[in-house]
């Protein structure tokens, strides 16, 4: 008898110790779920915002490192004298690599502006400001040099499209005026003096003997056949007798 208390005494120790080593495993199990699903939740530090440029365009770049890739919602907001002054853009959506993913503003910011950037997410475990708010650069982003003309470019079509213009609108004009005023002196000097001398002597025929010739081949026609008739007519009575 006493053996078999002996023993049963001994299983329910040693079961009692089965629970407490249970017990502490799952504590130390829910402790290790615990601590793992906090560093893999979404935390506002785990967001950053910068001003940069691209070429002569200014922008706001926003990185999200958030590991567990939690769908957010990035609002960027002027600020002036501590309130908003407008919004920049539309809300963007973004959601975290462990790498780092970024979602960027177009905005043509001063130097040294502040910028309010808030970021909300899905699941609503985020819902604040990026801290402390961003700060462009003292300098603003330069223009496109290529794009704006040099000054020896813009200089030099200048005074070949000035000098140009005058030479052409001169030198026309004169010989113009020219070759209208000496076209009908030429005309009224010389056209018409041969013209009406032309005429006078096709109309009246003062300058032509035509007339006074066939008049007196006329006569002479008129003569001869009188003498002819006549010298017939002293034949014919000379051969009666």
């Amino acid at each position: 008898m006493h053996s078999v208390r002996t023993n049963v005494s001994i299983s329910r120790r040693s079961a009692r110790s089965s629970v407490r080593i249970l017990g502490v495993a799952s504590a130390s199990a829910a402790l290790v779920l615990g601590v793992s699903s906090t560093a893999l939740a979404c935390n506002i530090k785990e967001f950053s915002a910068e001003a940069t440029c691209d070429g002569s365009n200014g922008v706001i770049t926003v990185t999200d490192k958030d590991a567990s890739g939690t769908p957010a919602t990035i609002s960027v907001f002027l600020e002036s004298n501590g309130a908003d002054a407008r919004q920049v853009g539309d809300a963007k959506p973004i959601k975290g690599t462990k790498e780092g993913a970024t979602v960027s503003f177009s905005e043509d910011w001063a130097p040294n502006a502040v910028y309010r950037i808030r970021v909300t997410t899905d699941n609503g475990k985020v819902d604040a400001d990026i801290t402390p708010n961003l700060t462009t650069p003292s300098t603003a982003c330069k223009s496109d040099e290529s794009s704006s003309p040099s000054p020896s470019e813009s200089a030099t079509p200048s005074p070949s499209a000035s000098e140009s213009t005058p030479a052409e609108s001169d030198s026309p004009t004169p010989s113009a005026s020219d070759s209208s005023s000496t076209a009908p002196a030429s005309t009224s000097s010389n056209a018409p003096s041969p013209a009406v001398g032309e005429s006078n002597l096709a109309e009246t025929g003062a300058n032509s003997n035509t007339g006074l010739i066939a008049g007196i081949a006329a006569a002479l026609v008129v003569a001869g056949g009188g003498a002819v008739w006549f010298g017939m007519r002293r034949r014919g009575a000379h051969s009666g007798n």
